[in-house]
């Protein structure tokens, strides 16, 4: 091995402990929007516009708020590997939470969207992409469950890489949505349009981390364990 190559060799794996931080600033403001509307459903002050639909029947979207921001954060740290060596138990345990509230945020999701009124300056399209992404959201978290289940890791981490980048559309939308009006008006298809691109976005994201070789990782034999 000449120099130049054991100098590569040796060179330290570039760190991606930043990760976890990035992902989560992503979700801070639809985070701040929904601590601010739990605190005006609780009684407190209205600091964000008020929505009736939420106020006729607050327990959905509670449970939506909670779960999401928690699933969120907490979610975060499931991607990163310095993580999942140093504390593996967490890992598991964590993942196991993470299932149930990824549930809950899909299967709120999907309740708010079929019996909730629609959200005014949305239309039928917006209407579609809730329906198709949340279902989305939920199957993946079952086939990633099925998958550990199967010890089969790299599948695991694949579906569960997609579940989280459906969550993390909000986060997304902040962006696309703001973007879009900038750049075509507001507008219902516009509004529609953007919101579904911030979950087509992220699910790219999530299948080029997939296919790039974040989950490479063999499939473990014995006793099927959460990962």
């Amino acid at each position: 091995m000449t120099l130049h190559n054991a100098a590569r060799a040796a060179r330290p794996t570039r760190s991606t402990g930043w990760v976890p931080f990035a992902l989560v600033a992503l979700v801070l403001i639809p985070a701040l929007a929904g601590s601010l509307r739990l605190i005006a459903l609780a009684g407190g002050p209205s600091l964000i516009p008020e929505n009736v639909r939420m106020t006729a029947s607050p327990m959905p979207v509670v449970a939506h708020i909670v779960s999401a921001i928690t699933y969120a954060v907490l979610g975060a740290f499931q991607f990163s590997p310095r993580f999942r060596r140093r504390w593996p138990v967490w890992h598991r345990a964590a993942g196991r939470v993470l299932m149930v509230l990824g549930l809950a945020v899909a299967f709120s999701a999907l309740w708010m969207t079929q019996f909730y009124p629609r959200q005014p300056g949305t239309g039928e399209l917006a209407y579609i992409f809730r329906l198709t992404f949340g279902s989305g959201m939920a199957a993946s978290i079952i086939l990633g469950f099925a998958a550990i289940r199967r010890a089969d890791v790299v599948l695991h981490r694949a579906w569960m890489t997609r579940a989280y980048a459906l969550a993390l559309g909000a986060g997304t939308q902040v962006f696309t949505q703001g973007i879009g009006n900038a750049a075509f008006g507001v507008s219902e298809l516009t509004t529609d349009l953007m919101l579904g691109a911030g979950w087509a976005l992220n699910l790219v994201a999530a299948e080029l981390i997939i296919r790039g070789g974040g989950n490479r990782t063999v499939r473990t034999p014995g006793k099927a364990r959460i990962s």
